[in-house]
Parts: structure tokens; sequence; C-alpha cells
């Protein structure tokens, strides 16, 4: 069994390899402290069996860094871990392809149950999100292309269209489109409302630390 944790904390790394190390024999750990360093790490260990990821990375999120791990290998599995209790990230992560979605806030059991599941196949859903679902909420099953998502970071940092279409090489129209896209996303009614709720939902430009 081999595992790659991807985690900035280096107390939140230990305490899940020593979670792992009682669960599996002939246990293979792999510790990464951001996104960069967690795709490299997948290069020279093709067989890697799970991936728990942390959404909240130095460099990128979760997100960022499991869409170039499927480039890489397609259907490696890849639990997510975070401190969000929002549905809406819980099932843009799910929609996205993880085989998983954790709370940090849980309790020890939530995740060993989880991880168990997701080694075995399975997708664990978070009680959040499952009881949403049950109760015939809506979390929005769509979710923001990754061109959005670039659109989005940009606009959270404050640009106007003019100035995200001259770094992205779109034209405003286009940017014009997508800010829309956004604004519906998150029910928002202008720019700065998309991105105060953007941040309650977990997303994070690149560019703040």
């Amino acid at each position: 069994m081999k595992i790659l944790i991807v985690d900035d904390h280096a107390l939140m790394r230990e305490g899940l390899g020593q979670l792992l190390a009682g669960m599996y024999q002939n246990l293979t750990l792999l510790h990464a402290a951001n996104g960069a360093q967690g795709i490299a790490m997948l290069l020279p260990h093709r067989d890697i069996d799970l991936v728990l990821l942390d959404y909240q990375l130095p460099d990128m999120t979760g997100l960022d860094v499991m869409r170039q791990l499927a480039k890489i290998q397609p259907g490696i599995t890849v639990l997510m871990i975070s401190g969000s209790l929002n549905p809406y990230l819980m099932q843009q992560t799910l929609s996205a392809g993880a085989c998983g979605f954790v709370q940090k806030t849980g309790n020890t059991q939530a995740l060993v149950d989880a991880i168990d599941l997701a080694i075995n196949g399975g997708v664990a859903v978070p009680p959040a999100l499952h009881a949403l679902r049950t109760s015939g909420g809506s979390v929005g099953t769509n979710t923001l292309s990754p061109r959005q998502e670039s659109v989005l970071h940009r606009l959270m940092d404050g640009q106007s269209n003019r100035e995200i279409a001259q770094e992205l090489d779109l034209s405003e129209e286009t940017v014009k489109t997508h800010v829309s896209a956004i604004l519906r996303y998150f029910n928002a009614e202008n720019r700065t409302q998309a991105a105060l709720t953007a941040l309650d939902f977990g997303f994070r430009s690149p560019n703040r630390r």
C-alpha cells in the first residue's frame, strides 16, 4: 500500500501518517508540503494507491492539484481533506473526480471510514452534503470550468475585465461572459459579492497567500 499525503501543515501530515500506519501493513508513505511537490511526487511513483489531498495549499487549490494528477495518471484515487463545511465546495470537489471529501473538523472514525471506502473503490460523501441531497436541497451540480476559475481568481484580486482579458489573452466580451457565469454560480449581484462568497466557499486566489 502506497499513500501520498499532500498538506502544508507538518503536524497534519504526521498525524495522518500515524493513523495510516495503524490501518495498513506494508505501508509506504509519501509526503508533500504543497501542490507542486505532490504533483512531482507522482512522476516517480505511478503505483500510488491513494492521495490524501488538502484543499487549501500554499501554491494552488486541491482542485488544481487533482486535475494535474489526473493528467499524469488518469483515474488516480484522491480523497480531499478540508476545514470547509460548505456543501458547494464539497459538490465541486466530487464532481471534479475526487473519491470523497473529509472535513478536518470531523472525528477520527469518519476519516478512517472515508479512507477505507476510497481504498475499496467507494465514494465518501460528507454528512453535510448527504443530508442536503436527501432533504431535496440543491447545491448546484454545475461546477466552474478551469477557465472560469482563472477569471474568478483575478476577479478576487480586483482586476477589471480589461486587465483579466489582457492577462488571459481573451476578448473582453469573453471575460464578461465568464464573469456573468460566476455571478450566477454564486448567486451574487455584483463582483464584490461574488468574491466574498467565493472566499466563504473556500476559493483562494493563487496571489493571496
